[in-house]
């Protein structure tokens, strides 16, 4: 079986196109709940970090323009005087306020009128072409993973505007105690990246093999509660655990617990989407940055994972659990907001990988210590802009996705990359440790 008849599946050409109509169609509706506010909050920029809404929403459809309609359907620009305000790279986040940018209604207007044509160029296109954008059905993957990376920025940008009643909530599964609080992984020979995802990026690829000595991975994410243990112990103002950039950014910026918490007295409070809570003690932590993570972990007397051994972890597999697709709601893994939070550790047992890892996929981003760089034979498709231009010592590599992740938009190779600053992110970590 050829990797596009694996793509296609029993049903065919038809079948994928029933799918991905059906993913264009629950994705918009996710963007659309998600900018279901006033206009105020919409063109409002709640943080310099984050673009308006109203911003997201429209970019989405542009990016659906240039990639669907003009690069496979050749369909003429619908609006090509607005390319530069969406262009990500053109204009910073914190300069984006000031551009002349499409409100609420027209930005609306403008998205659905690109995806009525989105939807006659899906109809009319050939699956089975030998043109990579086209083959597979690729072109509507990266459209609708771009939309579903965008809708989590979206849920960052409303977790900043502080804005009770904008975010819903949802149940949990119960955690449960672990036996062990580490897995040994041991040395050998494993296959990082991948050659048979049919819809992932370019950083992914290709597949190739690499060494690694034995090591030990914290089975779960590092919890609040653990977290809270190096906060009294006073790693916020001990120079020992961090590095040199890493203190002065925590010093020059009063950073003494992760974002969003406060305490009253022997309480951690946090905000989480406009309402005030006790920090729960089982969930893993979030939004603390890479310099956080990393003075943990070695005042744990650890380090974080690499990103290979994070993936290693997993077991060589899509997903940790095997290649079943986690769904919405799969017994698996915490994703897709099935909640606005992250579950309890000790959640999803059977989303463990072969070793015993668990929660590697969901809840929170986990923070490596790998730059984000290119793999040995990477080739570029299909733009600079999406992975080569990041690529150096610049930004950290994180793994797993989050609680706002779409299923659909990530898997045991995918790869994430901010700068080691960054907390606004639902990011969290867990420790590893060489073997003696």
């Amino acid at each position: 079986m050829t990797d596009l008849d694996a793509v296609l599946g029993d049903a065919g050409p038809t079948g994928l196109k029933e799918r991905i109509a059906a993913e264009l169609a629950a994705v918009r509706e996710r963007s659309l709940a998600y900018t279901d506010a006033d206009d105020d909050m919409l063109v409002r920029q709640h943080s310099p970090l984050m673009s308006p809404l109203v911003w997201d929403l429209a970019h989405v459809g542009n990016y659906e323009e240039l990639w669907v309609l003009r690069e496979v359907g050749g369909i003429e620009p619908l609006r090509p005087e607005i390319d530069h305000l969406y262009d990500a790279f053109k204009y910073p986040r914190k300069d984006r306020p000031s551009l002349p940018l499409l409100g609420p209604a027209e930005a609306r207007k403008y998205i659905s009128g690109v995806r009525g044509r989105v939807l006659d160029v899906l109809d009319q296109v050939d699956l089975t072409a030998p043109d990579p954008l086209r083959s597979g059905g690729y072109v509507f993957g990266l459209v609708l993973q771009h939309e579903h990376q965008h809708d989590e920025t979206m849920l960052a940008t409303l977790q900043l505007s502080r804005r009770p009643g904008l975010v819903r909530d949802g149940e949990l599964p119960p955690g449960r105690p672990a036996a062990e609080p580490e897995v040994y992984i041991p040395a050998g020979v494993f296959t990082m990246g991948t050659d048979a995802v049919a819809w992932a990026y370019d950083n992914e690829r290709p597949a190739h093999r690499i060494y690694l000595p034995g090591y030990w991975i914290d089975r779960r994410p590092v919890t609040n509660g653990a977290y809270m243990e190096f906060v009294a112990d006073g790693g916020y103002r001990d120079p020992r655990w961090w590095l040199p950039q890493g203190w002065e950014w925590a010093e020059r910026n009063g950073v003494e617990a992760p974002l969003y918490w406060t305490r009253d007295g022997d309480t951690w409070w946090r905000v989480r989407f406009g309402r005030e809570e006790p920090v729960p003690p089982d969930e893993p932590v979030q939004h603390v940055s890479w310099y956080e993570a990393d003075a943990y972990a070695r005042w744990a007397g650890k380090r974080l994972p690499t990103e290979a051994e994070w993936e290693k972890a997993c077991g060589s597999r899509t997903y940790p659990w095997g290649e079943a697709d986690p769904g919405h709601l799969g017994r698996w893994a915490n994703l897709g907001h099935r909640a606005a939070r992250p579950a309890p550790a000790g959640a999803f047992p059977d989303g463990a990988s072969p070793y015993g890892v668990e929660q590697l996929i969901g809840d929170v981003w986990e923070w490596t210590d790998s730059w984000f760089q290119p793999y040995p034979g990477y080739r570029c498709f299909p733009y600079e802009e999406y992975s080569k231009v990041f690529f150096g010592e610049t930004y950290r590599v994180l793994r797993g996705g989050s609680w706002a992740t779409h299923p659909s938009a990530v898997r045991t190779t995918f790869r994430n990359w901010d700068y080691p600053i960054r907390r606004q992110i639902f990011a969290g970590f867990r420790c590893a440790r060489s073997e003696e």
